[in-house]
């Protein structure tokens, strides 16, 4: 398709969120140090310290831009473990009807999304996605940063299944490290 500059227009939607997911669930990646992804193992959620429930904490579908993010569990102890947390859908569409972007648009004032953003308990950021070699593209990922009500709801009652995912992290960067990108 192209537009009427004759400029080809890309396949891909600017923000798009690209996710696993399933009819009841979404999953969503989160780097955390061991002590709480060891937590989070156990207990099936985030109900142990020193995971701290009054701490915004950020969820990512895009799979690649947390390998970014964390440099393929490798970046530092903080980011050592990479979590795939599966969510209820309901959940997560609870999430984007009670976001606001973390900057400000041109649809209200500076003191409107000042206001909107003090009385949200989710931020929604869009950042350049990545692909296999990190790269940034030209569409965006979403993250959700889920504070006050939506952490509470996030632990207590969206979360189905946590799994550790740093193995599999570990192994596609030595395969790529190697060239093997098939």
């Amino acid at each position: 398709m192209q537009q009427d500059d004759q400029r080809p227009t890309s396949a891909i939607p600017e923000r798009q969120i690209r996710a696993t997911y399933d009819e009841s669930t979404i999953r969503v990646y989160q780097d955390y140090p061991d002590a709480i992804a060891d937590g989070a193992l156990t207990n099936g959620t985030f109900t142990s310290p020193p995971f701290k429930m009054e701490r915004m904490t950020w969820i990512k579908p895009s799979f690649l831009w947390m390998m970014y993010r964390a440099g393929w569990g490798f970046k530092d102890a903080a980011q050592q473990r990479i979590l795939a947390i599966d969510i209820s859908r309901a959940g997560f569409e609870w999430a984007l009807e009670h976001g606001c972007l973390s900057h400000a648009d041109a649809s209200m004032s500076k003191d409107e999304w000042s206001a909107k953003k003090e009385a949200s308990p989710v931020r929604i950021q869009w950042d350049p996605e990545r692909d296999l070699l990190l790269r940034p593209q030209a569409h965006r990922a979403i993250q959700i940063g889920l504070s006050k009500k939506a952490v509470e709801l996030y632990v207590h009652q969206w979360i189905t299944r946590v799994a550790d995912v740093t193995p599999l992290a570990h192994a596609i960067h030595a395969l790529l490290a190697q060239e093997k990108f098939e």
